[in-house]
């Protein structure tokens, strides 16, 4: 037999079993432990497929999108993905390539969402920009991606066009409106829907590498630049399938979901893909989020679930109230971003609305826990649920968790035991977009990633998150919630918002203030507002001040920003210092 005869190993399926088993247990005696592999066929994800997947399984669904005309455009998800494939060979013939970034400036409507398909189908990566942050954060944002074209909502474009001097050489920009409707503008734009005209509706959508870059979203950059959490193909549809298995209540095939958190922020918690996936149709409200025209617009679509974050939900409990109900169908809110108060959460639940709670960052994809009622509380009174809907909720399927100490000690996860939160799983990042710096910062030597959060865990897996490390108000020697002094405060009648900062104090190293929007022309004292927190506090975590503010400062995604409160009042002085009764 010719020596190189011997090394050519005949394809496994044509192997008799007999030969299998002896070749496992001469293995097994050498000490090897090579596991067995199953014969499965592997087929990367990608997120293309999921889109391919509502076209068949679910035409009759699809996309309502308001416009700025009050006009509600619909479409079918066999349309979206014509459309998606359209854009697809637009963008290439302008030259975009596998791994070229695609920015999008847009607010939730079908067109952003046809980009999100074909950006990721082709093998770019779609990275989405925040309007909202400041001008100086974006253009660092879009030289640090590189992207090589800008996608911009109409209506952005003078947010683009503040940037002309920070955006790349060669950065080509597309304006997201009908044909003949894109605004004079020194940007030399090109028009979406010119551009679409007489591009072929099918794509030949490419199998690529299920770790192929697919989107990059920027944190909000409240210390020092932004940074890049670039997502995969496989995290992205990972996390499309774990969300609806954990958030039961929110996905029912043939009913309508409307993310109000924004496209642009986490891509919208991952709804546009998860709605698709299980069957919905998405609600896009575009740039109206305020109650009136969210009310209105659920009312008239039949919206059953909502995404976004308290602020949003603020407004439209206003307009629920002055309606004297809810609107027609809607069942199903999930709040996000930060926690919502206890107060809030009861009079949804009044007007018919059921509460879930959930938790996560951009880092992870970015939802990590859901909040829902476990079976055994499911009939239970109200009362007897608010500690679960008050919580983060569990953990999501491919996620674990752990809490450390200082010295990076795993504390129990008793309910009682507190600890900076790490994470690690599939949807995960394991460091940041061309940043070593800030990713050796952010990961343990294991690789779990650090949130930032303080929290506790219970018996049964609920995850408590006691406050950002950097919001915890230290208090000679003990730490101080200031979510948990919040969402105490918010329930008294006189407070409409309200936020919890900590200010320097000579013996006490620090002492909280409560930082108050009042409700109409009433200003509560603060001997009333320590009456009506008491009970649920010994003295010392008690606020030494309240400060009234028109309204509260929020980040760029819409919470309050804690960051400016502090900048707002940095000289100011407790008034036992004033005093001299400290």
């Amino acid at each position: 037999m010719r020596p190189d005869r011997a090394k050519v190993k005949p394809p496994a399926e044509l192997i008799p079993q007999h030969i299998h088993a002896t070749v496992a247990a001469t293995a097994r005696q050498a000490g090897e432990t090579t596991p067995m592999k199953g014969m499965m066929q592997h087929r990367p994800l990608r997120i293309i497929d999921i889109l391919l997947h509502a076209a068949e399984a679910f035409a009759d669904q699809g996309i309502l999108s308001a416009h700025d005309t009050g006009e509600i455009h619909s479409q079918s998800y066999p349309q979206t993905l014509a459309r998606a494939a359209r854009a697809a060979h637009t963008l290439r013939a302008l030259g975009v390539a596998e791994g070229d970034r695609v920015a999008t400036l847009a607010w939730n409507g079908h067109r952003h969402l046809e980009l999100y398909y074909a950006i990721s189908g082709m093998g770019a990566v779609c990275h989405t920009l925040n309007p909202r942050l400041p001008a100086d954060q974006l253009g660092y944002i879009i030289r640090h991606a590189e992207d090589s074209v800008l996608c911009v909502d109409a209506s952005l474009l003078p947010v683009a066009e503040a940037l002309r001097d920070a955006l790349p050489a060669g950065l080509r920009v597309i304006v997201l409106a009908d044909a003949g409707a894109v605004p004079d503008s020194p940007l030399d734009a090109l028009c979406y829907e010119e551009l679409l005209q007489g591009q072929p509706a099918t794509f030949d959508w490419p199998h690529l590498p299920e770790d192929t870059a697919s989107g990059l979203c920027y944190t909000s950059g409240t210390t020092g630049h932004p940074k890049g959490a670039l997502y995969s193909q496989r995290s992205t549809v990972l996390h499309a399938l774990t969300v609806p298995l954990a958030q039961t209540s929110s996905f029912v095939a043939g009913r309508r979901m409307m993310p109000v958190v924004p496209m642009f922020h986490v891509n919208a918690w991952g709804l546009p893909y998860t709605a698709p996936l299980t069957g919905m149709t998405l609600v896009m409200p575009g740039p109206h989020l305020d109650g009136a025209s969210l009310w209105r617009l659920m009312e008239d679509t039949h919206v059953y679930s909502s995404w976004g974050v308290p602020t949003v939900w603020a407004g439209l409990l206003s307009e629920i109230t002055a309606q004297g109900r809810a609107p027609s169908g809607f069942r199903d809110l999930i709040v996000g971003g930060s926690a919502a108060p206890p107060s809030m959460i009861e009079a949804y639940e009044g007007y018919g609305v059921t509460v879930s709670q959930a938790w996560g960052m951009t880092e992870m994809s970015p939802i990590g826990t859901h909040g829902m009622i476990p079976p055994p509380l499911q009939d239970a009174p109200l009362d007897r649920q608010m500690p679960i809907k008050t919580s983060a909720g569990r953990r999501k399927f491919g996620l674990e968790f752990k809490i450390v100490d200082d010295h990076g000690t795993a504390m129990p996860h008793d309910g009682t035991a507190t600890g900076e939160l790490y994470v690690r799983g599939n949807t995960v990042i394991s460091g940041y977009f061309r940043n070593d710096q800030a990713s050796a910062a952010a990961m343990d030597a294991a690789g779990w990633f650090g949130t930032g959060d303080v929290a506790s865990i219970t018996a049964e897996g609920q995850l408590v998150i006691r406050d950002r490390a950097k919001d915890l108000v230290k208090s000679g020697g003990e730490w101080i919630s200031s979510i948990d002094l919040e969402n105490a405060a918010i329930s008294h009648p006189s407070i409409q918002a309200c936020a919890v900062i900590a200010v320097p104090h000579p013996k006490w190293d620090e002492r909280p203030v409560l930082v108050v929007v009042p409700q109409g022309d009433a200003r509560p004292t603060l001997a009333e507002i320590h009456a009506h927190i008491a009970p649920h506090f010994a003295k010392s975590p008690l606020p030494d001040d309240l400060l009234f503010v028109d309204e509260l400062p929020l980040t760029a995604t819409g919470k309050i920003s804690k960051l400016s409160l502090r900048a707002q009042f940095a000289d100011y002085v407790l008034p036992d210092l004033r005093e001299g009764t400290a």
